[in-house]
């Protein structure tokens, strides 16, 4: 930011100097050519030549003025006419009139000093540097001209020197103002490629919030709601199987269930407004909570008619754990029950966390026909999603994931997250 903001002040300077050059240029002009029309005047217009001089200046001051009219509005909206292509037919007029003024009188050869700026300002260098150096034997010549010429006065030293050191000083002056437009163009040029690459990143970091937004809605999602609905259908197709044989408290305990699991999804859904903490947490602590998800997995897997033991192991002494750390270990643990309940076949899983010096761990084992790890993408129907958003939250939070099994041998998913100063 300061770089930049130090760019905008530079190039505001220069732009500054540019616009003072500019019109002391064109100040220049407007009181040499005033002088000359006024001894011009003073000299009476009794004549026809006279007349034609006035004319001719007039003619001067328009297309001088129209030049430097249609440049400044265009600089000032790029939408306008742009005077630019026709800038060294423009210059030619400019010089053609001044040439017959000179032819007439010697009052208007003190134009030549702004017209010199003019031609380096329009013209290549190399042209510039020829029409100045013509400009200024022209000059050379209409003040000996005027001065008597071949039958009067003979050339004189000050006649070439005033008009040779003008010409130098102009020459020096002219290409030092080039080099400052030229810089002051690149500077805008840097400026608007600034801005143009700061917006491009700001629309980029806004589209990845976007997208990491979106990530972190869909795991959380994944492993809360989309696991309570899951239930809910279970159970409720339970209680209808025993309403139909007539169990009518088995369909009771279920639509209790259902009731249950329905009360904790409103909770979880009502808690995305308020920031995506699980609400178990702000009651309880997480060994209880965990204690209290192996209950709640034991008694849908009951329901279901696929008994499952569960139970919750510690080991180590219990820390008072960061709220990241806590909501990501019971994500983890509940979306981990819900594959074994729906997918495992199992009969045991276990839950172990563990309080080490440097880490807190949590292994999910289960007993049940295992998979193949490799074969986790997300399928068709919106499920194998759960490994992937394990593997993000671990992630996110400097922690690693790992997923042990194989057909038939059983499946344990195993996590750790640093502890001490990563933690804080």
């Amino acid at each position: 930011m300061e770089s930049e903001a130090g760019d905008t002040r530079q190039a505001a300077g220069t732009a500054v100097i540019l616009r003072v050059l500019r019109v002391s240029l064109h100040v220049g002009f407007a009181v040499l050519l005033l002088v000359a029309v006024a001894r011009l005047l003073g000299g009476g217009l009794g004549t026809g030549a006279a007349w034609l001089q006035l004319v001719l200046a007039v003619a001067l001051a328009g297309v001088y003025l129209a030049g430097t009219v249609l440049e400044k509005r265009h600089a000032a909206l790029p939408g306008r006419f742009d005077p630019s292509p026709h800038a060294r037919w423009w210059l030619a007029l400019v010089c053609l009139l001044w040439l017959a003024l000179i032819a007439g009188s010697a009052d208007f050869v003190w134009l030549a000093f702004p017209l010199f700026f003019l031609q380096l300002q329009v013209l290549p260098r190399a042209g510039a540097l020829a029409a100045i150096a013509v400009s200024t034997a022209l000059v050379i010549a209409a003040l000996w001209f005027h001065g008597g010429g071949p039958a009067g006065t003979p050339l004189q030293l000050p006649m070439v020197l005033g008009p040779s050191f003008g010409a130098a000083f102009a020459v020096v002056t002219g290409l030092a103002y080039r080099a400052l437009y030229t810089e002051a163009k690149e500077q805008r040029r840097v400026a608007e490629e600034l801005r143009r690459t700061r917006a491009e990143l700001a629309r980029s970091e806004h589209d990845a919030g976007i997208l990491a937004e979106r990530a972190r809605l869909a795991r959380e999602i994944h492993d809360t709601l989309a696991q309570g609905f899951s239930s809910i259908v279970l159970m409720g197709r339970s209680a209808e199987q025993a309403l139909a044989a007539g169990d009518t408290d088995l369909a009771a305990a279920r639509l209790h269930t259902v009731q249950a699991t329905a009360a904790g999804n409103l909770a979880e859904a009502r808690n995305f407004v308020r920031g995506l903490q699980p609400p178990v947490l702000e009651r309880e602590s997480l060994p209880t909570s965990l204690r209290r998800l192996c209950e709640s997995t034991e008694a849908e897997a009951a329901a279901q008619g696929t008994p499952l033991a569960c139970r919750l192991e510690l080991t180590g002494t219990p820390v008072e754990l960061p709220r990241p750390y806590q909501a990501t270990l019971l994500r983890a643990a509940q979306a981990s029950l819900a594959n074994v309940r729906r997918h495992a076949a199992a009969g045991t899983a276990v839950v172990t966390i563990g309080f080490l010096d440097t880490e807190v761990t949590m292994d999910i084992f289960d007993d049940g026909q295992g998979f193949d790890p490799r074969a986790t993408a997300g399928r068709p129907d919106g499920s194998g999603f759960g490994l992937r958003t394990l593997q993000d939250r671990l992630a996110a939070l400097g922690g690693s994931f790992a997923v042990e099994s194989a057909p038939g041998e059983g499946t344990v998913v195993a996590l750790r997250l640093p502890l001490g100063g990563a933690a804080a």
